[in-house]
């Protein structure tokens, strides 16, 4: 089914390469089809790699749970009794946070920290030391906020208790165990496999071509800079969880329940509808009348992973490009699949209303700043709400110019964009109060607090 539709669908929506596989019934199918880079025409095979991204962070908690399982790492006891070098800007905060909250995404501070620190073997532990004087949003374990910071601390305590370096124990820990075959930590590996190279849209409208680099900064591995592979060895590590923490051969990679716990409810989301609506220790959770999807997504320079899981069903399937229009590809994909196969449909993706009501937005309208940009929202005369993002720092570097879009009334303390982002709609949620009755965080997924508000 998949096979012959992929080519077409990667026409429509401007993909160069994709490759897909499925887990069903113990059995993997998988394909590809596209140019792996436009510039050299090399084709997609299924065994190509492309960067997984953000589901890095998967393999990063499961590193961390197998030291849980060995009795080496408590999830509740703080991050400092292993890491006690670990500062940030609030010292009680760093004092308090546990491992959980970091799995969890809970640990409060800032999190959308990409410094890079170098390409050797202590490059996690001197990214770790450059968050020292990183603000506090909100107490450890108040609220959910993506926060790609504490997972490369996750990284740091795996090294630290391990005596290795991450990428060293992922091979011994994970792909080794799993008996993963195209597998790459890191470029100097990527290359000895036929490696997509990511693709991206230089100014609006220009049509995407081949990236400048390949890669994020190394620093950023735990959280999901440099892991690549091909589908069918992301669907290997799958099957582990699927499985109860066994690989394919018997070997076992988690205890038994490790799995299952990992999978379960720890913290809610506000109502984003692009991301899922609760995590679990690593993994994002779709929570559906017809059940619960579980995986995680990735993006990284040009490249988008996407993997998700239906437990009780033993399904799992994953799509891996390199540009264009990747999410409108994988609704079409997953849809399909999930369709077929499963008994969780994927959920649907949030609108605008055809007739917005008109919003009084001033317990919205202020700046909300972090360190990677500002956002500030106005309402104008005619009661028009304008949302205009200024990147800084790094973001700065990659976007170069403020973006305004206008916003409209979605639901009780949300907006949403009247213009799709890479074909989403995605609701701005405003959470909390600053003690005046105005929202005390915007909340896209990431808590972005009012420039005004105190920690």
């Amino acid at each position: 089914m998949l096979e012959a539709r992929l080519p077409g669908l990667l026409r429509d929506h401007r993909v160069p390469a994709a490759a897909w596989g499925v887990l069903h019934d113990g059995q993997i199918v998988d394909g590809a089809a596209g140019l792996l880079s436009t510039a050299t025409g090399v084709e997609a095979t299924p065994d190509s790699v492309f960067q997984i991204g953000s589901i890095t962070k998967l393999w990063t908690s499961t590193l961390v749970m197998q030291l849980v399982d060995e009795g080496k790492v408590e999830l509740d006891a703080p991050v400092r009794t292993y890491l006690p070098e670990f500062r940030l800007g609030d010292e009680a905060a760093a004092a308090a946070i546990t491992t959980r909250q970091l799995l969890n995404h809970t640990a409060g501070f800032e999190g959308d920290i990409f410094t890079d620190t170098g390409t050797g073997d202590d490059c996690v532990a001197r990214y770790v030391e450059t968050l020292h004087d990183l603000p506090q949003l909100f107490a450890p374990g108040e609220q959910f906020s993506y926060n790609n910071a504490g997972y490369c601390v996750l990284g740091r305590l795996v090294e630290v208790v391990r005596e290795l370096p991450y990428d060293e124990c992922l091979r011994r820990h994970l792909i080794g165990p799993l008996g993963l075959t195209h597998a790459a930590t890191g470029p100097y590996e990527a290359i000895l496999y036929r490696a997509a190279v990511g693709h991206i849209e230089q100014e609006p409208g220009a049509g995407y071509e081949p990236a400048p680099v390949w890669a994020m900064a190394r620093s950023n591995a735990p959280a999901g800079a440099m892991l690549a592979m091909r589908p069918r060895d992301l669907l290997a590590f799958a099957r582990m969880h699927l499985e109860d923490g066994l690989a394919a051969d018997g070997t076992r990679v988690l205890a038994p329940g490790t799995a299952a716990r990992m999978q379960r409810h720890e913290v809610g989301l506000p109502d984003i509808g692009v991301m899922g609506n609760s995590w679990g220790l690593g993994f994002e959770r779709f929570d559906t009348p017809a059940g619960a999807l579980v995986g995680h997504d990735g993006n990284t320079i040009g490249q988008a992973a996407f993997l998700r899981m239906v437990v009780e069903d033993g399904l799992a399937v994953t799509l891996l490009t390199n540009g264009g229009d990747a999410m409108a590809l994988y609704r079409e994909v997953f849809g399909l699949v999930l369709g077929a196969l499963g008994r969780v449909p994927l959920p649907g993706l949030p609108h605008p209303p055809e007739q917005p009501e008109r919003l009084d937005a001033r317990r919205f309208v202020g700046t909300y700043s972090s360190r990677v940009a500002d956002l500030t929202l106005s309402q104008d005369e005619n009661g028009r709400i304008w949302l205009e993002q200024t990147p800084k720092g790094e973001l700065a570097e990659l976007v170069g110019h403020p973006v305004r879009k206008e916003l409209v009334a979605y639901r009780e303390d949300a907006l949403i964009p009247v213009e799709p982002e890479q074909g989403m709609y995605i609701p701005h949620a405003f959470v909390g109060d600053d003690g005046t009755g105005r929202a005390r965080f915007l909340h896209v997924g990431r808590a972005v607090r009012r420039a005004e508000a105190s920690a």
